[in-house]
């Protein structure tokens, strides 16, 4: 089996390990959702992870309803992700964009309308807001005539990112957000085309992987997916059939990797109850298939790879912390620990002033 630290082949990118930086939300944008300076260091800084996937970008104002994150659909914005992604690509990593929509979870009082979603629901509890946590508001369908619109939306993101120099694009199409609320029957109560059987429910994320390969080719197209239970309030009541189904469309469409947010080695969120589905998912998907959540270590993120049912991990919350995560997985250093407090900051506290070992031995 590879080691975590042999390079792998993922579509057109070649990733010199198996450690990837997973997608993780930090709210240091701009309101108009431009990326800052703060975010060409801290990106470059991790550039040592085989590869990079961004924080959920978002993909219209529409869909993007967290306070300070950074988005992808103005001329703006394309301009400052440049320095970003060149700060990367000078420091010897490679980075994609997440193209993100958040359907229902976002708030009026950010997007300045009402949420959309695959059917008229609400999400339990509150969401971040520029006024602080607020009650989640009813979402109203997504007429099926404002489809094509989406899908240009995605297409749009898609050629900005490539303008902004990223290697290429992921789609989130997890953690309850408006694709994952297409996909699972406990959001999606609609009659069309796009709800009832598992085929139609999978149909839109068909389309925006197939919008967005069109323009960036499928070598430099890949998903999210969430098999992991419930997440914001989005589940599903045969979650084996309806995840190796989209697997399956993604294998045909023939994309360059499918990331799965799924329950780590010592359950995910607390969570121990919710099986895993990635060796479901591998016995349908022949692409390279990568996992996440909550590895922290070698020895776990090694014994996954073992198994054969993944080929790379995504370290989130370990490379927050660990800028040079990598080489500190590779001689078994310390690792420093996350600040929460500071997640969602707009400072640089707690995001690009954690240490590395090159620092650390220089003091």
């Amino acid at each position: 089996m590879p080691s975590l630290f042999d390079p792998i082949q993922l579509g057109a990118i070649r990733s010199p390990s198996r450690i990837l930086m997973a997608p993780m939300t930090r709210g240091r944008a701009t309101r108009e959702g431009v990326p800052t300076g703060l975010m060409i260091d801290y990106y470059a800084q991790r550039a040592s992870a085989g590869l990079i996937i961004t924080e959920g970008t978002g993909i219209s104002r529409e869909g993007l309803g967290w306070p300070f994150a950074p988005g992808l659909w103005t001329d703006e914005q394309v301009e400052a992700w440049k320095p970003v992604t060149g700060a990367v690509h000078a420091a010897g990593g490679q980075i994609v964009a997440q193209l993100w929509h958040m359907g229902r979870q976002v708030h009026s009082s950010v997007i300045g309308g009402q949420a959309v979603s695959s059917s008229a629901t609400v999400t339990p509890g509150q969401v971040h807001t520029y006024d602080g946590k607020q009650d989640h508001e009813a979402a109203r369908p997504l007429d099926i005539d404002e489809i094509p619109r989406l899908l240009n939306d995605y297409e749009l993101a898609t050629r900005n990112a490539l303008a902004a120099g990223f290697d290429g694009v992921q789609i989130h199409g997890a953690n309850g957000y408006l694709i994952d609320q297409f996909l699972r029957d406990n959001a999606n109560f609609r009659d069309d085309i796009y709800g009832g059987s598992i085929e139609n429910r999978v149909r839109l994320m068909r389309q925006v992987v197939e919008r967005v390969a069109s323009v960036a080719g499928v070598e430099r197209t890949s998903i999210r997916l969430s098999p992991n239970g419930e997440s914001q309030g989005v589940d599903d009541s045969n979650p084996t059939a309806l995840f190796t189904t989209a697997a399956k469309v993604l294998d045909e469409i023939g994309i360059a990797f499918l990331e799965l947010r799924e329950p780590g080695s010592d359950g995910t969120f607390g969570r121990t109850d919710v099986p895993k589905l990635s060796p479901a998912i591998r016995e349908v998907f022949s692409g390279p298939l990568v996992v996440n959540s909550d590895y922290t270590t070698v020895e776990q993120a090694q014994a996954v790879l073992d198994t054969g049912t993944a080929d790379a991990i995504a370290f989130g919350r370990t490379f927050l912390a660990n800028p040079d995560l990598p080489e500190r997985l590779r001689i078994g250093a310390p690792l420093n620990q996350s600040n929460w407090k500071t997640w969602y900051s707009q400072e640089a506290e707690g995001y690009t002033d954690y240490p590395t070992l090159e620092s650390v031995a220089a003091e």
